[in-house]
């Protein structure tokens, strides 16, 4: 019998520390997924599942994907310029119009209080909000898209003091051209021009000759979260996160909101789900204060630019001339934890005879989905609006694995076939809305920046519901039996991407 070679002796030493390393850093690992804060039980679940069962690709999987900061300077910065922006004057913290008897009656002033408490801002009045498109209600889908394109256009044409944009997707097609040929007009005749877009959603455009051409132009531009994935980043933190808002604010007069990106409906990128169905609603009145700060708070610490602390509050009017009461607010990493998921959930309980709701990317967390199961069971016709066809074939799956769960409690499910449904509503009772960026899935819940309007007022939200009447007009609804008789394996796939879906 013969000795091992010298080189084995020394490589065994070296081995065995190594295994103790990773040993030691798989249990911290697993540790620090079932100790950090702000994590929903579920969530750490699926993550200590996921790095005990696959040590090192969990570990590796939860270094990059597993936890929401955005670094520490960046939200010291966030913080910094947050608290030093001016106060607003109407539509902010401590001064805005009262709530109006009738919306006290309709129980809807805890949703307003709901919304005040995630960025501080407090019901404005007299706002006049419009829903773009809204003017030809039996077109196809796709104008309203155009429709809004076309007034966004020419409100820029208009402008006279400054146009702020932030779009998490532009592309260089027919809309996104049309819209960056109006900002460099804008920039060109003097109007101080400020463009703001997601380093992925907007990857393509950022590189194209349109950016040079706002460049040229003189429009000030910014690429967000274009560092999230450097290394420094990368521990304990996310490298998908993203700013999902679109916002657009002219002359600190008119602003839009809504779901659409600044691309066409046939959204080249991703053609075999087209068209992309959207809704963008145009603002004015006080509300447009609270849109200027939720974008001036994202742009001051990004871009350095000063002298824009107070710029907000020298915008809007002081009490408009429309009908609405409204409130805007943005929610992601740096906001309190759950902000949205609780708005979602605050709408749900708050409807007493009726709700509507469309969504493209459906991913609930218990709350939700608990939430949506129990209105029916109050009385509340409840009707949810979702793509036949998911650009995420994740998310798909872990959508329709709650079909079952909605439709035993009454919930009425349709699936949208002429398109990807991109449109995020909200309707209860006809009287109140909620439309934005945010979807109902974990990561508008958790991760995103987003930015979503809540409005009480008859005739826009009217507006609203007749554009979820057309979705539903045009979708199939689902029976309990159809979704029983689904295949098994079809159901096991669906509940297994389901039960992951806190790690996703």
């Amino acid at each position: 019998m013969g000795f091992p070679p010298a080189t084995d002796w020394l490589h065994a030493p070296l081995q065995a520390g190594m295994a103790v390393v990773i040993f030691v850093a798989h249990l911290l690992t697993a540790a620090r997924a079932l100790t950090r804060p702000n994590r929903a039980p579920a969530s750490r679940a699926a993550w200590v599942a996921v790095i005990m069962l696959a040590p090192m690709a969990g570990m590796i999987a939860y270094l990059l994907l597993g936890e929401t900061s955005i670094g520490r300077s960046r939200l010291r910065r966030l913080q910094r310029v947050r608290q030093s922006m001016t106060q607003m004057e109407d539509g902010g913290p401590r001064r805005a119009p009262a709530m109006t008897p009738q919306m006290q009656e309709d129980n809807v002033a805890a949703l307003f209080s709901m919304a005040q408490a995630i960025n501080g801002f407090s019901a404005a009045a007299g706002n006049h909000i419009v829903l773009l498109g809204a003017e030809h209600p039996l077109a196809d889908p796709t104008m309203d898209c155009r429709a809004a394109i076309d007034r966004l256009v020419a409100d820029i044409g208009q402008a006279s003091e400054s146009v702020h944009i932030a779009f998490y997707i532009w592309l260089d097609d027919g809309a996104g051209g049309r819209v960056a040929d109006a900002v460099a007009a804008a920039a060109r005749r003097g109007v101080a021009c400020r463009v703001m877009v997601d380093a992925l959603g907007s990857r393509g455009f950022v590189k194209g000759p349109r950016w040079q051409q706002l460049r040229q132009a003189g429009v000030r531009q910014l690429v967000t979260l274009d560092d999230i994935n450097r290394l420094q980043h990368i521990a304990f933190s996310r490298m998908d996160l993203r700013d999902h808002r679109k916002i657009v604010v002219i002359d600190n007069r008119i602003a839009f909101c809504g779901s659409q990106n600044c691309a066409d409906p046939e959204f080249r990128v991703k053609p075999a789900f087209a068209p992309w169905i959207d809704l963008l609603l145009r603002c004015e009145g006080p509300v447009v204060r609270q849109m200027q700060y939720l974008f001036l708070s994202g742009w001051i610490p990004e871009s350095g630019e000063v002298g824009l602390d107070g710029y907000a509050a020298t915008g809007g009017a002081m009490v408009g001339e429309g009908s609405a009461t409204a409130i805007a607010f943005e929610t992601g990493p740096i906001t309190r934890h759950n902000a949205m998921a609780d708005m979602f959930v605050a709408c749900i309980y708050a409807a007493r005879r009726e709700l509507v709701i469309s969504t493209p990317y459906f991913v609930p967390d218990e709350s939700l989905l608990r939430a949506l199961c129990a209105a029916p069971r109050r009385g509340v016709a409840t009707r949810v609006i979702f793509p036949a066809r998911n650009d995420s074939w994740l998310v798909g799956q872990s959508s329709r694995s709650t079909y079952a769960d909605l439709l035993q409690c009454g919930v009425e499910v349709f699936e949208y076939p002429l398109g990807l449904l991109h449109a995020k509503s909200l309707t209860l009772d006809g009287a109140v809305a909620l439309v934005g960026s945010a979807n109902m899935d974990r990561r508008s819940l958790e991760l995103n920046f987003e930015n979503n309007l809540l409005i009480a007022d008859m005739q826009a939200v009217m507006a609203i519901r007749q554009r979820q009447q057309r979705y539903l007009d045009a979708s199939a609804p689902l029976a309990l039996q159809q979704v029983q008789a689904w295949p098994f394996h079809s159901r096991l796939t669906q509940n297994a991407v389901a039960m992951m879906s806190p790690v996703l």
